[in-house]
């Protein structure tokens, strides 16, 4: 694939992403699900050259957790579309994978923060799980 296209639900940010990392996984921590309001957030990674707004980047609005960590949205729809960990050194972009329009040809790679799952989820697909992220102990 050569390039990837994504947007918000209402189409005013749009980027297109070059090359998407290998880490690629769905987090189940409380701030995701009721970010996202799913069971569980998947997020995919990219060099920051290979990230690029092509629309609306001043429609961003930015959440700051308590934990430090910055999630930014839509503030016209909404849709959440990038998560930078408190220790964010600016070098990856981490997107919403549910924002893409293009088809992936690459699948996500774990189940991260699974301690925090919500009760009524199961996981079935055979991923490697972790209680919290990926240099945590390991549960599945």
């Amino acid at each position: 694939m050569s390039s990837y296209q994504g947007q918000c639900l209402c189409g005013e940010i749009q980027y297109q992403v070059d090359k998407i990392e290998a880490k690629m996984g769905h987090c189940h921590c409380s701030m995701c699900r009721k970010f996202h309001g799913a069971a569980f957030a998947t997020f995919g990674e990219a060099k920051i050259a290979n990230f690029h707004w092509l629309k609306g980047e001043d429609l961003l609005q930015s959440f700051k957790a308590d934990n430090g960590s910055i999630r930014q949205f839509c503030k016209t729809c909404g849709s959440s579309m990038i998560f930078k960990a408190a220790d964010d050194m600016g070098d990856v972009v981490e997107f919403a994978l549910g924002t893409l329009d293009t088809a992936l040809d690459i699948e996500p790679d774990a189940h991260i923060f699974v301690d925090s799952k919500a009760n009524w989820t199961k996981i079935c697909d055979g991923l490697p799980q972790y209680k919290a992220y990926r240099d945590s102990e390991k549960i599945g």
